[in-house]
């Protein structure tokens, strides 16, 4: 009787083996994934040098209303930082030859005020060196092996770059979600300060509520009046009563149907507004809004612990709210740096680092591609964060 012979193991498909390389991406280990932080890093260098030639050129920068403002508050003239004429004379100093109008409401007057005292170039350098080092000092505890893939995170980049308000809003949202566990009054008292860029705090309160964090909560609404009050204080009511002039440029800016102002947005409103109208915008957001809030609030009910609800929270924010920057993504170092710590601490999944590479990059390249495009992915990758969030934060199962 003839012996059974061996049946040889069939060669992979040719196109198995790049399908499995992608599929858990090894090779990207801690140490290249420093080396590449560094890199990257670097390049930012040059960078950041033509941005800012350009920004004390005749380019200019969204820093120019803060800068102005702080002017006008050192001046003593407070309430004419909402007067254009004022404010483009004295933003005339800076030599640019550019308008940028201030719309923040008084409490960000007590951030602007101190730029007031320094020459413009001198100002700008000044606000992006601190915000960028308090934000690393912050996001480093969330992935502390590698310090440098945080400091190279293209959001924070996208905040210095634009010398916009993203490194202290992400301070405030990302340091609110962290000190809730064990300083809930803390927390409370972070979240509450941005009342100086109200519509990234959309789900704040449905948040806290939903988690029953009442002290924090308590904290938020104490801090969000306080500012207010002492605005009104140091500022002067005629402040307050001349904000509102600030509400028609920012109508000016909105009802602009050119493109370019909708396509640098990264809201689902935005991508709705530059294709269809206004009211499809609204309606469209309006659901994603509700939908993303009411999300956010039940995840209280199955996350593993309140660091999880953060980072829902966070992933949320940038989906939930229809005013959004790129320059705004700074505080989605916490989602990002909290699902590569769970995956590191608990094993990665399929395509999961594959995914988290491509999120880590989102801020930049979405916004690189939106104009060639005609269409700004930001949104579908704020979605895409929100389930990965959902999926690694839910708490394991019970056992009998």
């Amino acid at each position: 009787m003839t012996s059974p012979r061996a049946i040889p193991a069939q060669p992979a498909a040719p196109s198995a083996a790049p399908l499995a390389a992608l599929r858990s991406l090894a090779f990207l280990n801690l140490g290249r994934v420093r080396a590449y932080g560094l890199m990257i890093a670097l390049a930012y260098l040059p960078m950041l040098a033509k941005v800012y030639v350009e920004a004390t050129g005749h380019i200019g920068s969204d820093f120019l209303a803060f800068w102005g403002a702080g002017k006008l508050v050192v001046a003593g003239t407070p309430a004419r930082v909402y007067d254009i004429a004022a404010e483009q004379a004295v933003q005339a100093l800076s030599g640019t030859g550019q308008l940028v109008v201030f719309v923040n409401p008084p409490p960000y007057l007590f951030v602007a005020a101190p730029l007031g005292l320094l020459p413009y170039a001198s100002a700008w350098v000044a606000w992006v060196i601190a915000g960028w080092a308090a934000w690393f000092l912050l996001c480093r505890r969330l992935l502390p092996e590698a310090p440098i893939a945080v400091l190279a995170f293209p959001g924070a980049y996208l905040a210095a770059s634009h010398a916009q308000n993203g490194f202290l809003t992400a301070l405030l949202l990302i340091g609110g979600c962290l000190a809730l566990p064990r300083r809930p009054l803390l927390a409370g008292a972070l979240l509450g300060a941005l009342i100086v860029k109200p519509h990234l705090a959309l789900l704040v309160p449905f948040w806290l509520a939903a988690g029953r964090k009442w002290s924090a909560f308590a904290a938020a609404a104490a801090s969000a009046i306080a500012l207010c009050l002492a605005s009104w204080l140091v500022f002067g009511s005629v402040t307050w009563l001349a904000y509102p002039e600030s509400f028609k440029a920012s109508a000016t800016l909105m009802a602009d149907d050119s493109g370019p102002f909708f396509l640098r947005m990264a809201t689902v409103y935005a991508g709705l507004r530059y294709h269809f109208d206004a009211t499809t915008a609204l309606v469209g957001q309006g659901f994603v809004t509700i939908a993303t809030g009411a999300l956010t609030c039940l995840y209280w009910r199955h996350a593993r612990d309140d660091r999880a609800a953060g980072a829902m929270l966070l992933a949320a924010t940038a989906l939930a709210s229809p005013y959004l920057f790129s320059y705004d993504l700074a505080f989605l170092a916490l989602p990002v740096f909290w699902l590569v710590g769970e995956a590191r601490r608990e094993g990665w999944r399929p395509w999961e680092k594959l995914a988290l590479v491509a999120l880590w990059l989102a801020p930049l390249a979405t916004r690189a591609a939106a104009l060639p495009l005609h269409l700004n992915l930001m949104p579908l990758a704020s979605a895409a964060l929100v389930w990965m969030v959902w999926r690694r934060g839910v708490r394991p199962p019970a056992r009998a």
